[in-house]
């Protein structure tokens, strides 16, 4: 269930980023948005397993178009010394949703917190409408899509990132059920550890993005937050028997590290393509990512169980490390 909504996402991030290119940020957020949030409010009286699954997909299907149409939208707001903060403010959305959910959520049941979220969706969709200002531009022309899914550099930029994610959905996705089942922490002090990860990772995707404007680069602060995020994430692997006194506080770091450089590259991706192609960029990247996302979960999860938890997080730090090799040649 929890790769279900990156299965979705993976099949529409394109088609939404493209979308924004050709008919605006506005349309997009509404519709997608909007879509979201039925389908989520469908999912809370879901009739089976099977049909929760399905509808929570089409769920991140449909919501996935706030990726490319908020990134287009931030491209064309702010010069490009303004963009790495205000593309780092719009990334703390997923900390901050997080947080939230991570308060919420485990005080609500299933139906209740699916109507919770789809509420949230529904209320950001008329938001979007209401509030989006867009840029008037002349229509695309495909060899320019083109182009710029045959850029080298943004592929590079986006199998580095997925490679980055790997260890944040190890430790945004299991560190509540590692704590819980594995070291007997109680749902709700596991779920307060999520909550903290959030808090620190909004705090650092927005410091990231400054650094960056500051800098005049994405890619420097990109590869050092690697570094960072792999040795933290080896330390977990490290200290998964240790006191949790000592234990807590680097998922803690692990967690925020790993959240703490999408906002790069997602406007690193913007920028590769430029204002007009933006939207078909963000999406092929995102795409790249939730192929990620939904491959990584089940593929920790069988990892640990043929060998231990361990095992799976020193794994995870290893992906960062390789990703640094394809991300040596940004600039």
């Amino acid at each position: 269930m929890f790769a279900g909504e990156w299965v979705g996402t993976l099949l529409t991030l394109l088609p939404w980023g493209l979308a924004a290119d050709r008919f605006g940020e506005r349309i997009v957020l509404g519709i997608g948005l909007g879509g979201c949030g039925a389908f989520l409010a469908a999912a809370a009286y879901a009739p089976s397993f099977g049909w929760l699954v399905a509808f929570l997909a089409l769920a991140g299907a449909a919501g996935a178009s706030v990726s490319s149409a908020s990134g287009r939208a931030v491209m064309h707001w702010f010069r490009p010394s303004q963009r790495g903060l205000a593309l780092g403010i719009r990334q703390t959305a997923i900390p901050a949703g997080g947080l939230l959910a991570a308060l919420v959520l485990p005080h609500l049941g299933v139906e209740s917190g699916l109507l919770f979220l789809a509420a949230f969706c529904l209320l950001a969709a008329i938001v979007g409408v209401l509030t989006v200002r867009e840029a008037h531009e002349t229509q695309l022309p495909q060899e320019a899509v083109e182009w710029t899914l045959r850029d080298r550099k943004l592929w590079e930029l986006s199998a580095g990132s997925g490679l980055y994610l790997v260890a944040q959905i190890v430790i945004i996705g299991f560190v509540v059920l590692f704590l819980h089942d594995e070291r007997q922490v109680s749902a709700a002090a596991a779920a307060g550890v999520l909550a903290a990860i959030q808090v620190g990772a909004a705090v650092l995707r927005i410091g990231a993005g400054r650094w960056s404007d500051v800098l005049g680069s994405r890619a420097v602060p990109l590869r050092r937050l690697g570094v960072f995020m792999a040795l933290a994430t080896a330390a977990v692997a490290a200290l998964t028997s240790a006191s949790l006194w000592i234990l807590i506080p680097a998922f803690v770091a692990a967690g925020g590290l790993s959240m703490s450089w999408n906002g790069l590259s997602f406007t690193a991706a913007a920028e590769l393509a430029g204002g007009r192609r933006s939207g078909a960029a963000i999406g092929f990247q995102q795409s790249v990512l939730s192929g990620v996302g939904a491959a990584a979960p089940v593929i920790f999860g069988v990892l640990v169980a043929a060998t231990s938890w361990r095992a799976g997080f020193a794994l995870a730090a290893l992906c960062p490390v390789a990703g640094l090799l394809l991300l040596r040649r940004l600039t």
